[in-house]
């Protein structure tokens, strides 16, 4: 072979080598690896000590980093809305949104609870995307928290009282003029502002779930129904759900960005240390957070930036179809301390869920504005991806913004309390994208209109037409939705797609209309989530005991998708038949490897036997004392678990550190009464046995002394926690309160001591005095 004919074939190798890893570049772009930013998306960080002064809604535009592609629009901002902290559209998408007029005005939160709060409704009259209409919906509102609108009705929840009223412009002047309570709780909430209900969402399985608590609601005949958890979920302001009908809660007080997502909540609370990655706990600012809560050591000692979620919030699946397609079932969630919106990717593997940071080292969306505050994101009607600003100085409650704490230092010395009174809601688009323009017409469309909704690519279009059908209680479209349940085009413009198949089962279930047939049919199915949720939706048939569904359900125990077989072991676990107990058994046995449907089934039977403990533990009290402890069960279950876990443990998640010191096993829990009352009335900061925690245990002086007589009651007498002493009654905590002085700052153990040792010398001495006599 001549020398040019060896260099002309080499030159050939080297120009085809040169395509193939053209090739296999382009094909490694164009795959979900989504550690890698994109070109020429780099995180810098901006100011590591930032100015505080307010900027307009064009100014702030200008200060937020996204990726290539995507750019911020303004929706509305003030004076048309102030103080935003959710917003939710009707079926004809009209916004309402719920503004926290009276939220920390200052560092005292003077006036906080003064009933001056609004809910608006916004409207674009023009279609050009902007609000050019607002209305004061209601009025005179203290701190209004969730807003859902059902029908030609809108759910409302205020701070403080547990009542949900229902509220409707009957003459359409924008203006509610009827006012009714759909569920009662005469029981006032004297939990702070952070850790009330701050959600609500109407799921495809047709119950509507709070954030926080053991209740969830079904709408009938216009009133709410409730019907009792097995565990109280602590999730806190936002939740969300997925394609396929799973929630998604956040805990803002021991910063885990997501919680309670492996199961549903009727099933019992269950969370795994590895469900998300531990970057996908580090949010990346682009300027100094001197306003952090934990002062500097929350803070990255090189930048003053957040080294750790501290106030995660008003998280949301995007589910809609006006964004790159690649963002669809991703997990957003603010973080207004560190005003950054962080984007994970919701992972299957094997039944069990995981989130993965889908940037490296810095998030999707980050601001330089000290005072974008971004509490809140949803899927729009338009399909795009929507951010509720509270635009706000202070987003830290009073309890953590006393005069001699840091951040009441900080709020002092830069007048964050002056920035108040504004808000904005903005839309992300992405340049590749149109948004739909379409104006939802859900409240006035016949119901055979809205069936054909089901198969709208935008999860709101989906979501809000089986709502609307079911409030409707239309039964004229049953057999459409049956015949798209099983695939059947029906009235629709082309073959169903499996979402719009789950949803058509869901609406028949949610119209009282499902049938066996149908759901036989569905078991059949060749996508796996239709099939999961016929097993789901069997469960009414379960309940009954009904001997051919259980038996049609034997034979989905081989299903090759594992969330159909957890899902099976999950609705028979609690059906007492002999088959239904065979099937849990032998899917156990089958599945050694599931670690979802191994720990959940052994989470379901310790709960059970924990409860029995709780029962036999209790029973020997007086009628006086298990008040108490059944009352302060409550409590814990409500607040304190958020930190100290629901088995009082302490949580692991994430690879986070443990944010409270465990119970369990605690000498102060079984100790001293007067050392763990002042505790709790005054808190407690520092090392806790020779471990620092993130957070200190805020002081809980203003609750009552039956409240806190209650929470120490039960920790002391919990089987759970394997403490059996004395009760604490309310009469000891009045004592204890009068007698020690005031603390102006949290109690460390070392000064928790000197009290102790202080209160024993004074005996002593009492004791020499008397004896002297």
């Amino acid at each position: 072979m001549s020398l040019l004919s060896s260099l002309m074939k080499r030159k050939n190798v080297l120009i085809l080598s040169g395509i193939i890893t053209f090739l296999l570049f382009i094909y490694s772009c164009s795959q979900p690896n989504k550690t890698i930013p994109p070109t020429g998306f780099e995180r810098v960080v901006v100011d590591t000590n930032p100015p505080v002064t307010p900027l307009s809604p064009e100014e702030s535009i200008k200060k937020i980093q996204l990726p290539p592609g995507f750019h911020v629009e303004l929706v509305a901002s003030e004076p048309m809305v102030q103080e935003p902290v959710a917003i939710a559209w009707d079926g004809n998408g009209r916004m309402y949104v719920a503004e926290m007029n009276t939220f920390m005005k200052d560092a005292n939160a003077t006036g906080e609870y003064e009933p001056t709060s609004r809910i608006k409704l916004l409207e674009d009259t023009n279609g050009d995307g902007k609000m050019d209409k607002a209305t004061v919906f209601i009025d005179s509102l203290l701190l209004p928290r969730t807003i859902l609108p059902v029908g030609d009705q809108l759910l409302v929840g205020i701070t403080n009282i547990q009542h949900v009223w229902s509220y409707k412009d009957t003459n359409g002047d924008g203006k509610a003029d009827e006012k009714k309570i759909v569920f009662r709780n005469d029981v006032l909430d004297v939990r702070n502002v952070e850790h009330q209900n701050g959600g609500l969402v109407w799921n495809m399985d047709n119950w509507i779930y709070p954030t926080r608590d053991n209740l969830r609601y079904k709408y009938k005949n216009g009133v709410l129904i409730a019907d009792t958890l097995v565990d109280n979920m602590i999730g806190q302001w936002g939740l969300t759900t997925d394609n396929y009908g799973r929630l998604f809660y956040s805990e803002a007080g021991p910063g885990l960005p997501a919680v309670q997502f492996e199961q549903m909540p009727a099933y019992g609370a269950l969370n795994f240390n590895d469900q998300y990655t531990e970057d996908f706990t580090k949010p990346w600012p682009i300027i100094g957070t001197i306003d952090a809560q934990g002062g500097r050591e929350a803070l990255r000692p090189e930048d003053n930036t957040l080294h750790s979620f501290t106030s995660g919030c008003g998280q949301s699946i995007f589910r809609g179809d006006r964004l790159p397609a690649d963002m669809q079932g991703d997990y957003f969630i603010p973080e207004p301390v560190g005003r950054i919106i962080k984007r994970g990717r919701v992972i299957n593997k094997n039944g069990k869920l995981y989130i993965e940071d889908v940037y490296k080292q810095q998030d999707w969306l980050a601001s330089a504005d000290m005072n974008f505050r971004p509490i809140n994101t949803y899927t729009g009607p338009d399909g795009c991806f929507y951010i509720v600003d509270m635009y706000h100085g202070i987003i830290q409650e009073s309890e953590w913004t006393t005069p001699d704490s840091y951040l009441g230092k900080i709020i002092a010395q830069k007048g964050l309390y002056k920035n108040r009174g504004m808000g904005r809601i903005y839309r992300i688009v992405h340049d590749g994208y149109k948004r739909d323009t379409t104006r939802p017409d859900m409240l006035t469309a016949p119901a055979s209109k809205l069936v054909t909704y089901l198969n709208h690519p935008n999860g709101w279009w989906r979501d809000n037409a089986q709502k609307e059908i079911i409030v409707r209680n239309d039964q004229s479209v049953v057999p459409a939705l049956k015949q798209i349940a099983l695939g059947e085009k029906a009235s629709l413009a082309k073959a169903p797609g499996s979402l719009a198949r789950i949803h058509a089962l869901w609406t028949l279930e949610g119209l009282n209309a499902i049938d066996k047939n149908t759901l036989f049919g569905a078991f059949k199915d060749a996508d796996p989530q239709v099939r999961k949720a016929a097993v789901w939706i069997s469960e009414m048939y379960i309940k009954k005991n009904d001997e051919e569904v259980i038996t049609k359900l034997a034979s989905l125990k081989n299903d090759p998708s594992p969330d159909v077989r957890i899902q099976l072991s999950l609705s028979l676990r609690t059906n007492t038949t002999r088959e239904a107990q065979s099937i849990v058994k032998d899917l156990l046995a089958a599945n050694l490897d599931n670690q979802l449907m191994q720990y959940s089934y052994t989470a379901f039977t310790e709960a059970q036997q924990r409860l029995l403990a709780e029962q036999e533990q209790t029973k020997n009290l007086s009628p006086a004392d298990q008040k108490l402890v059944t009352a302060g069960a409550t409590i814990f279950k409500q607040l304190c678990a958020n930190c100290h876990g629901a088995d009082g443990k302490g949580i692991i998640m994430g690879g986070k550190p443990m944010p409270a010191p465990p119970l369990v096993g605690s000498p102060r829990v079984k100790g001293d009464k007067t050392s763990l009352i002042q505790l709790v009335l005054y808190g407690l900061k520092g090392p806790v046995d020779g471990k620092t925690y993130p957070d200190m245990m805020p002081a809980m002086n203003s609750q009552n002394d039956e409240w806190i007589a209650s929470v120490l009651s039960y920790i002391r007498n919990s089987g759970e926690f394997g403490n059996n002493v004395s009760v604490v009654t309310p009469e000891e905590v009045k004592q204890v309160r009068a007698t020690t002085p005031k603390m102006k700052e949290a109690f460390t153990l070392q000064l928790l001591e000197i009290f102790k040792l202080g209160r024993a010398e004074k005996k002593n001495w009492g004791e020499a005095e008397n004896g002297k006599k």
